[in-house]
């Protein structure tokens, strides 16, 4: 069983999965790769898309308790019973769109991506799919080190799941339509 971490694009999973792989002495496995490399992405009208079922059954028979295995497609290839601990990275939408505008990423795609985090959905699909092993961190105004620090103490069972609720923050702030077309 691994430990896992998933989140919205743009949260620092990468950064900190190889920070704390270092730390712990885990092997990292980034899923987005794996489907790369095992060519689980086809190509159609610029869009990549992915077999869900046939990639989970290939990262099943790849991963282990010496893994650390980092993606926002987390919730969608991986089975509860291979996973020990899922930590679900979160960042303040706002914040994101930055982020997303460095990457230049298209109007559309910040409005999915900082959409998608508002809404929470992979920490919903997360915290349905693993249950009890999901875990949630803020990570908005943390430094590298924190955030790394907190997973780690979160994998040693030291910290407690955070709530984040961006919906709230982003209605009480009157900008749904900064993250939503009408």
């Amino acid at each position: 069983m691994s430990i896992v971490i998933t989140g919205t694009p743009g949260v620092g999973k990468h950064t900190i999965t190889d920070i704390v792989s270092k730390k712990l002495n885990l092997t990292p496995i980034d899923i987005t790769q794996v489907a790369r490399n095992s060519s689980h992405i086809e190509h159609n009208s610029g869009i990549d898309e992915i077999d869900v079922e046939k990639l989970g059954s290939f990262l099943q028979e790849r991963i282990s308790e010496e893994n650390i295995v980092v993606g926002h497609l987390a919730p969608y290839v991986l089975s509860k019973k291979n996973v020990k601990q899922v930590i679900i990275l979160r960042r303040n939408p706002y914040d994101l769109i930055s982020v997303y505008k460095e990457r230049k990423y298209s109007e559309r795609k910040i409005k999915e991506n900082t959409g998608s985090e508002v809404l929470g959905v992979i920490a919903y699909d997360a915290f349905t799919k693993f249950q009890e092993k999901a875990k949630q961190l803020d990570v908005s105004k943390k430094t590298i080190k924190q955030v790394a620090d907190d997973v780690i103490k979160i994998i040693l069972e030291e910290k407690e799941t955070e709530e984040i609720d961006w919906l709230e923050y982003v209605t009480k702030n009157n900008d749904l339509k900064k993250f939503f077309d009408d």
